[in-house]
């Protein structure tokens, strides 16, 4: 385990429980889930970047590090990276809050890149 993996990185953007209906076969949160959770934090720290309408065009690879369990309380951390002119990088971190015990582990992470969208869903500039 790295340091980065010892401590979120980012704003806290969203906090949710998981719930028994967000589980697979197995017991476990489904992988889903925690993509949507993550895809709705980005957009929420994209669209107060860009003063506006933001989409998700692209995410880099995820690797699931733990799973997630029903009871644990999701965190998820966002900073902004990079800013093109239409385009912004943001990292997005999901943390696990356990159930169980006073433990916080990291999911996963990815980044993810949001676009600038005008109200016909064009590009436009994201204001500096």
């Amino acid at each position: 385990m790295t340091q980065d993996d010892q401590t979120p990185r980012g704003q806290l953007t969203v906090r949710t429980i998981a719930m028994p209906a967000d589980t697979n076969a197995n017991g476990d949160i489904f992988g889903g889930w925690v993509l949507a959770q993550m895809d709705l934090a980005g957009g929420i720290a994209a669209r107060e970047r860009a003063l506006g309408r933001v989409v998700t065009v692209a995410l880099d690879a995820m690797q699931f590090i733990r799973p997630v369990h029903v009871g644990d309380v999701l965190c998820v951390y966002t900073r902004i990276e990079a800013v093109g002119r239409t385009s912004m990088k943001i990292p997005v971190e999901a943390w696990a809050q356990r159930f169980d015990r006073a433990a916080t582990e990291k999911v996963t992470d990815a980044v993810f890149t949001f676009v600038a969208i005008d109200a016909d869903g064009r590009p436009r500039p994201v204001r500096a």
